[in-house]
C-alpha cells in the first residue's frame, strides 16, 4: 500500500474517531438569568425538560449543561419571587450561550403605588383596590411598618401612646379586627404582643400590599373592610441589612436581616429586631397634690411608667429551587417584651408600677412548589403555633399622680386589680393555598385556612379560683373557592364563595342557692356556619386609564381577644358576640399620564360602600377602666379616598391623598326599647371620617462624590376632630380634637447604598396629638439612623 494510501486511512480514521467522540461527548448549553430590568438572579433553578439535565445557576445567575447531545429541548426557569420562564432551543453543531430574563411575580396586584414613589403598575390588570409601599424606598428610615401604613390613603393608624403601645389598623372606615394583617399571606392573628405591627422594622419588609374593601382568596381569612399582607424579600440570595437608630425619649431601635443560599439550594434566613424606649415624653394633663389636693388643670409633665422593650428573632432553615419544592422552610420564631403601663383607657387614671410582660415561641412551616404533578398546578402550604405566655402584673398597694408621687396603702391590694395572672393561649393556624391556571384566560383557586385557641389562665395569687379553670375556646375554619378569568390584557374578572364556621365554648356563672359567695359554673358550646360571596371586575379603557369595580357579601368571626378579654391590654371580654357582615361595594379610576418627557402626574379615585349588621365596635365599659366590643345592630358608610401625585424626572416628587367617610348608625330600635333611639343616623363615635396626608421629596445626586445622593423630605398629616361618645348626646359627647402632625427627613446614601445614614424629626411643631381621647402621642422626637446594606446579587 502506498505511502499517501496509509496516511489517506490515518487521518480517516482520526476524523471519524474525532466525530464520533464529538457525538458522545455532545455540546454545552450556557447562559445567565436576570430580572427584566438587567438585575443578577442567582440561584434559580434551570431544567432541561425531558432530561435529567438540572441546576442551580451560581452567585451571578450563570449555569451550564455539559455533553447536550444535538437535538430540540425546552428549558425551564424557576425562582421564587418570579413568574416561571420556558424557552426553546436547538443544539445541531455548535455550543449554545442563551440569557433569561424574569419577571417579578406580583400576587394579585390590580396598582403599585410606590410610597416615596414610582407611577402605578399600568399593565398589572387584577380588579382588586389595592395600594402597594414599596418597603425598599423606606428601608433607611425610621418607620415601623404601622407609620409607613399611616401614609396610605384611606388607611389610620391609631396609637394609645409611643414605642409599642397598642395599635389599630383602620381602611375606610372599618378597624381593628375587621383589618387582618398577613405576613407573606399568613394571619398574624396569633402573634402576641412581642410581634405586632408598630415595633416591626420597615427593613423586614420588601413591599406591604393594602386592600381595601374585597380581598383576594388567596389571602384566607375573615376580614371585613380589607387586609394588609406584609411580602418579605423572599428572593434566595445571599445579604446582609443591619441597622440602628437612637433617638428622643431614650429610644434605640436595631435590625438585622441576612440571607445565605448555597448552589445546593440550601437556604438560612436570620432576621433579628429589637425596640427600646422609655417614652418619657412631655404631656398635658389634669392631676392633683395628693396630700394638699391642690387642683393643676393644665400640667405639663413627663411620662414617667412607660418603659418599654422587645427583642425578636426569626429563623428559617430548609431547601429551595428543587424539583419537589420551590421553598421549603422550618423555622421558629421567638422573642419578649416587657411595657410598663402608665394609664388605663384615659389619662385619668394613672399607674407607676403595673406593667405587662409576654414572649412568643412559634415553630413554623412554610412549602411552596410550582407546577406540581401538571402544569399550572400551584400548591403553597403554611402553619405556626404560638407557645407563648402573657402576663400582667399589678401588686403593689399605691395611689399615683402625674408628678409621680404616691400614697403606700396597708395591706394587699393594687393599683387597678391585683393580679399576676398568665395566660398562654395555645393559638395556632394552618393555611393551603391551591391555584390551577387552565390555559392564560382561565385560573382557578381554593383556600382554606384554620386557627385554633385554647387559652389556659393561671394566677399564683389565687392558685385554687375557679374562674382560671374555665375553659376559654374557640376555632374557625374559613374555606374559599374562587375562579379567575382573564382577556386580551385589558379585562379581568373574578368570581369567589367563601363558608366561615366558627365554634366557641366558655362558661358563665350563676348562684345556685341564693347564698353569698355560693358561685358555680354553666358551660356552653356554640358553633354556626355562614356563606359570602362577591366578585371583582376590572376594565382598561386605554393603556393608562383603568376602571375597576367589586363586590362582597362577607362576614367577619370575633376574634378570641374580643370574646374573652385581655387583661394585659385593658380589654374586657364579650361572649355573646354575633359575627358581623357587610355588603361591599368599591368602585374605582386610576389614570396615569406624562408631559414633555420628564412630568409624571398619577390618580386615583375610589368610591366604597358598606351596609354592616351586627357591627362590632368598640367602647368603654361601665367604669371607663377598659374597652369593651359590643354589636350595633345596623350600621352604613359610604366615601371617598383619592390621591393625586407628580413627579419630576428623578428630582422631585409630591403627593396629596384624603379620606372621606361617613359611617351611620342605622339601628331605628334599640334592644328593648319601642322608641326611636336618640341616637338613630348618628355618625359612629370614636371613628375618624376626614384625615390625609400630603407629602415631597427632592433629590440630590451626586452630592460630594459621583454615587453619593441625598433626599430631603417633608410629610404632613390631618385629622379632622371627631367625637368620643354620640354626636347627639349633648355636652359629655367630648371630642379627639383637630391633629397636624409634621415630620422632616434627610438621606444620605454612598458606595452605592451600601453605607446609609438618615435624620428625622417627627412633630416638629410640638403639637399635641391624640388618636384616641385623652391618650396623649409623643412630643417632638428627633431621630438619627445607620444602616449598612450588602448583597452578593449586585
Amino acid at each position: 500500500m502506498s505511502a499517501h494510501k496509509i496516511l489517506f486511512f490515518i487521518l480517516f480514521f482520526a476524523f471519524s474517531f474525532f466525530v464520533k467522540a464529538q457525538q458522545n461527548q455532545g455540546f454545552t448549553v450556557s447562559g445567565q438569568v436576570s430580572e427584566k430590568s438587567g438585575q443578577i438572579i442567582p440561584y434559580a433553578t434551570v431544567m432541561v425538560e425531558k432530561t435529567d439535565f438540572s441546576m442551580i445557576s451560581d452567585e451571578n445567575g450563570k449555569f451550564v449543561f455539559k455533553n447536550v447531545k444535538p437535538g430540540r429541548y425546552t428549558l425551564k426557569i424557576t425562582a421564587v419571587g418570579f413568574s416561571n420562564l420556558k424557552k426553546n432551543i436547538e443544539v445541531s453543531s455548535k455550543d449554545v450561550n442563551t440569557s433569561f430574563q424574569l419577571e417579578n411575580e406580583l400576587n394579585e396586584l390590580q396598582s403599585v403605588t410606590v410610597l416615596g414613589r414610582s407611577a402605578t403598575d399600568k399593565v398589572n390588570k387584577q380588579a382588586y383596590n389595592v395600594t402597594a409601599i414599596d418597603a425598599k424606598k423606606l428601608h433607611n428610615s425610621t418607620l415601623d411598618l404601622a407609620h409607613a401604613l399611616d401614609r396610605v390613603s384611606g388607611v389610620r393608624v391609631r396609637e394609645s401612646g409611643g414605642v409599642g403601645s397598642r395599635s389599630e389598623l383602620a381602611i375606610n372606615g372599618f378597624s381593628g379586627n375587621q383589618i387582618k394583617v398577613f405576613i407573606d399571606g399568613v394571619p398574624m392573628d396569633n402573634f402576641g404582643s412581642s410581634f405586632q405591627m408598630n415595633n416591626i422594622p420597615i427593613n423586614l419588609a420588601d413591599r406591604v400590599e393594602v386592600y381595601k374593601g374585597v380581598v383576594p382568596v388567596w389571602l384566607g381569612g375573615d376580614a371585613l373592610g380589607g387586609a394588609v399582607n406584609i411580602v418579605t424579600n423572599s428572593k434566595p440570595r445571599t445579604y446582609v441589612d443591619a441597622s440602628y437608630s437612637f433617638g428622643s425619649f431614650n429610644t434605640h431601635r436595631s435590625a438585622v436581616n441576612a440571607g445565605y443560599t448555597a448552589k445546593s439550594g440550601f437556604t438560612i434566613e436570620v432576621n433579628l429586631f429589637q425596640n427600646y424606649s422609655d417614652n418619657n415624653y412631655w404631656v398635658n394633663v389634669e392631676t392633683a397634690d395628693l396630700n394638699t389636693g391642690k387642683y393643676f388643670p393644665n400640667a405639663r409633665v413627663r411620662r414617667f411608667h412607660d418603659k418599654y422593650r422587645n427583642e425578636t428573632a426569626i429563623v428559617n432553615i430548609g431547601v429551595t429551587g428543587k424539583k419537589y419544592a420551590d421553598k421549603l422552610l422550618f423555622g421558629i420564631t421567638v422573642g419578649e417584651n416587657k411595657a410598663d403601663i402608665q394609664t388605663g383607657a384615659r389619662m385619668v387614671t394613672v399607674f407607676g408600677d403595673r406593667y405587662t410582660r409576654g414572649n412568643i415561641i412559634m415553630p413554623t412551616v412554610k412549602y411552596q412548589v410550582k407546577d406540581l404533578f401538571t402544569k399550572g398546578l400551584n400548591v403553597n402550604i403554611s402553619g405556626n403555633f404560638n407557645l407563648g405566655e402573657e402576663q400582667t402584673v399589678d401588686t403593689v398597694y399605691r395611689k399615683y399622680n402625674w408628678f409621680g408621687d404616691y400614697k403606700q396603702y396597708e395591706g394587699a391590694g393594687a393599683e387597678s386589680s391585683r393580679t399576676l395572672q398568665k395566660l398562654r393561649n395555645n393559638n395556632g393556624i394552618a393555611i393551603a393555598n391551591i391555584t390551577y391556571s387552565l390555559g392564560e384566560r382561565h385560573s382557578f383557586m381554593l383556600n382554606n385556612t384554620f386557627n385554633t385557641f385554647d387559652r389556659k389562665s393561671s394566677d399564683e395569687l389565687y392558685p385554687q379560683s375557679l374562674v382560671y379553670q374555665q375553659p376559654q375556646k374557640s376555632q374557625n375554619n374559613i374555606t374559599a373557592l374562587g375562579y379567575k378569568f382573564d382577556y386580551n390584557e385589558k379585562w379581568s374578572t373574578s368570581l369567589f364563595i367563601k363558608n366561615y364556621y366558627l365554634m366557641r365554648e366558655y362558661t358563665r356563672s350563676y348562684n345556685p342557692s341564693g347564698n353569698a359567695g355560693d358561685i358555680a359554673y354553666q358551660k356552653y358550646n356554640e358553633d354556626q356556619s355562614l356563606q359570602g360571596y362577591g366578585g371583582a371586575t376590572s376594565y382598561y379603557l386605554r393603556p393608562n386609564l383603568q376602571v375597576k369595580a367589586s363586590f362582597e357579601k362577607t362576614f367577619r368571626l370575633p376574634t378570641p381577644t374580643e370574646l374573652f378579654g385581655n387583661p394585659n391590654d385593658n380589654v374586657e371580654g364579650n361572649v355573646s358576640l354575633n359575627p358581623e357582615t357587610s355588603n361591599n361595594i368599591n368602585a374605582g379610576v386610576s389614570y396615569q399620564t406624562s408631559f414633555n418627557t420628564v412630568n409624571a402626574l398619577a390618580f386615583d379615585l375610589n368610591f366604597m360602600y358598606r351596609d354592616a349588621s351586627d357591627f362590632i365596635r368598640t367602647t368603654f365599659n361601665n367604669n371607663q377602666n377598659k374597652t369593651v366590643t359590643l354589636n350595633q345592630d345596623s350600621v352604613n358608610n359610604y366615601g371617598l379616598d383619592g390621591e393625586i401625585r407628580y413627579s419630576y424626572k428623578s428630582r422631585f416628587t409630591a403627593g396629596l391623598n384624603m379620606t372621606y367617610q361617613n359611617l351611620r348608625n342605622m339601628t331605628k330600635y334599640e334592644p328593648e326599647q319601642n322608641y326611636v333611639s336618640y341616637y338613630y343616623k348618628d355618625r359612629m363615635p370614636n371613628i375618624p371620617f376626614l384625615y390625609g396626608n400630603a407629602d415631597a421629596t427632592v433629590f440630590f445626586n451626586d452630592v460630594f462624590k459621583k454615587g453619593n445622593n441625598l433626599s430631603v423630605g417633608y410629610n404632613l398629616l390631618y385629622v379632622h376632630a371627631y367625637y368620643l361618645y354620640w354626636p347627639s348626646q349633648g355636652a359629655s359627647k367630648l371630642d379627639i380634637p383637630e391633629q397636624f402632625n409634621h415630620d422632616l427627613n434627610a438621606v444620605y446614601t454612598f458606595a452605592d447604598g451600601k453605607y446609609n445614614i438618615a435624620l428625622e424629626c417627627k412633630n416638629l411643631l410640638d403639637n399635641k396629638l391624640y388618636d384616641n381621647f385623652s391618650l396623649q402621642k409623643p412630643s417632638r422626637a428627633f431621630y438619627i439612623k445607620l444602616r449598612y446594606f450588602f448583597t452578593k446579587s449586585k
